[in-house]
Parts: C-alpha cells; sequence; structure tokens
C-alpha cells in the first residue's frame, strides 16, 4: 500500500467535504443527477449526486433471501433499489448510474434473462438512465 500526496490530498478533500456545511445539498433542477451504488454480501449502498454535489445517500441490509443471489443480481438489484428510492428525482428525467460491475454495462444485450431480472428490467424501463463502469475502488 502506497500513501503519497495524490492520496493525501484527496484524504483531506474527503474530511473537508464530511466536516463542512451543507453536507447534503437541494437539487437544482432536475438535469444531471448521478447515482453511484455497491453491493456486497452485507447490503446495498447508493449515492445520487447532481453536479458533484451529494443531493441523498441510501443504504440497506441483504434480506435473507437475497444473500443467495449471485453477484450480477445483487449489482441489479442496488440499480433497482437506488432508482426506486429516489424516483421523485429520476422519474423523467436522464441520469447516469455508475457501477463497478462491468458486465452490467451490458444487460440489455443479453439473449435471456430469469424471472427475477426480468421483472426488474421491466421496472426499469420506466426510467431514462445510462449505466456506465466505474472502477470498484472509486465507488
Amino acid at each position: 500500500f502506497d500513501w503519497g500526496e495524490k492520496e493525501e490530498n484527496a484524504f483531506q478533500l474527503i474530511k473537508q467535504k464530511l466536516c463542512s456545511t451543507p453536507i447534503l445539498a437541494l437539487p437544482k433542477g432536475s438535469k444531471d443527477f448521478v447515482v453511484y451504488y455497491d453491493a456486497s454480501h452485507k447490503g446495498l449502498g447508493a449515492v445520487l449526486m447532481q453536479r458533484e454535489k451529494v443531493i441523498a445517500y441510501a443504504s440497506r441490509q441483504l434480506k435473507i433471501h437475497e444473500k443467495k443471489y449471485t453477484t450480477h443480481d445483487l449489482e441489479l438489484g442496488s440499480v433497482v433499489f437506488a432508482l426506486k428510492i429516489w424516483r421523485h428525482y429520476l422519474y423523467g428525467t436522464k441520469c447516469i448510474v455508475f457501477t463497478d460491475h462491468k458486465s452490467l454495462q451490458h444487460i440489455l444485450d443479453q439473449k435471456e434473462f430469469n424471472m427475477r431480472q426480468r421483472r426488474w428490467l421491466e421496472l426499469l424501463s420506466d426510467y431514462d438512465y445510462d449505466i456506465r463502469y466505474h472502477p470498484g475502488k472509486a465507488t
């Protein structure tokens, strides 16, 4: 592990942003929304941002049956969780969803889906979103 000037500057910036007010910003208009999310075998977490300002955080533990999901389904379920919870911000507007699960960018290119994926993709069809890859250590 290498801790250089770049890492120290990033750490100081995070400390400053977390300690200064306001931590959360109010949305300005209905454009430029970005969702970052992540899933683990313990829970789901997401951040809604607009123009590099945090609008909201959301997280929850996995339900018992969700702990059996494949990684692909967990990641897709996280997108559904985030878009549903912030529906009042995101419905009817274009947003970008960043994932650290590279294959999720191509979810709509799959030829076959399980029933859970079909249900979730039907729900996601209500939204105007673009899934983009963002390396895991950055999300």
